[in-house]
This record gives structure tokens, C-alpha cells and sequence, in this order.
């Protein structure tokens, strides 16, 4: 009479990490990657990078536990982590407040947060649209030298 079967339903995985977009990667905190990382996917990064990370107009996330000693290229950058190089980024770069960064900004837009640590220098970028990198870069290195003849009465034609 009590022996009613249930029907088959089929099991589904369930996502690791409900965080995670699709479009996003992840090195966990046990991975080591020398070398140059590009794409163009998100990246969150846990573990220790040395090289170059390119990831052109996506996010990178440096996580708490992770030791970054690279150039970076991408279109936002998150530290709450150590990082160690120059950083280029073409919306904007956030150092929370458990984050460490050496190394110098090129961005429109920067938070630095209470308690997080800062040595470089930081060059606030004007935003034009949608530049080659290279042309982001040498605009920001002649930047100074037109400020500094405005500021002395010159013109820089």
C-alpha cells in the first residue's frame, strides 16, 4: 500500500562558486603562473602571478591571499592583495583597504582606501574614448611637459 515509487529525476551539478560569472576565470590560492596571462574574460586571482597579466578591457581582481609581482593591463583592477608593478588600467583601479600596492598607476579613476598601502606614483588619465594603449601612454608621458609650459607662461604647440 506505502510503496509508491518516486519518479527519476535526473541530478544536476551545482555551480562551485555561485559568485563566479561564466565569464570569469580563477587561479586558486595553490596556483603559481610565471610567464605572460591574456585574455578577455574577468580573472580573479587568489594565488601568485609573475609576469605580465593582459586581460585588455576586463576586469582583474587581485583576492586578499594573493602575491602579484606583474605589469598589468586591463580595463579595471581590484587589489585587496599584494601587488608589486606598474599598472595600467582604462576605467579605473581600487586598492582596498587590506591591499598592498608598489608601482605605478595610469588610470582615469583611483580609490585608494583607509588602511590600504600605496608607494608609486599615480598619472590620472583623461578617458577619450576607445585608444590604442600605446597611444594612452604616450599622450600621459607628454601630459606633464604641456602642463608644466602652461604653468611657466609657455605654449607647447
Amino acid at each position: 500500500m506505502w510503496d509508491i515509487k518516486k519518479a527519476n529525476t535526473p541530478v544536476t551539478a551545482k555551480p562551485e562558486h555561485k559568485s563566479m560569472q561564466a565569464n570569469q576565470s580563477r587561479l586558486g590560492p595553490s596556483m603559481l603562473v610565471k610567464g605572460e596571462i591574456s585574455g578577455n574574460e574577468d580573472l580573479l586571482i587568489d594565488g601568485s602571478v609573475e609576469g605580465i597579466v593582459r586581460l585588455n578591457e576586463r576586469k582583474l581582481f587581485v583576492g586578499p591571499a594573493a602575491n602579484v609581482k606583474a605589469d598589468i593591463i586591463a580595463g579595471q583592477v581590484i587589489v585587496r592583495g599584494t601587488l608589486k608593478g606598474n599598472v595600467c588600467a582604462r576605467y579605473r583601479i581600487e586598492i582596498g583597504n587590506e591591499g598592498s600596492v608598489i608601482g605605478d598607476l595610469i588610470t582615469p579613476q583611483v580609490l585608494i582606501e583607509d588602511g590600504a598601502w600605496f608607494k608609486g606614483s599615480i598619472e590620472i588619465e583623461k578617458s577619450e574614448g576607445k585608444q590604442g594603449e600605446a597611444n594612452a601612454l604616450s599622450e600621459t608621458k607628454s601630459a606633464p611637459a604641456k602642463a608644466v609650459a602652461a604653468a611657466v607662461g609657455g605654449t607647447n604647440s
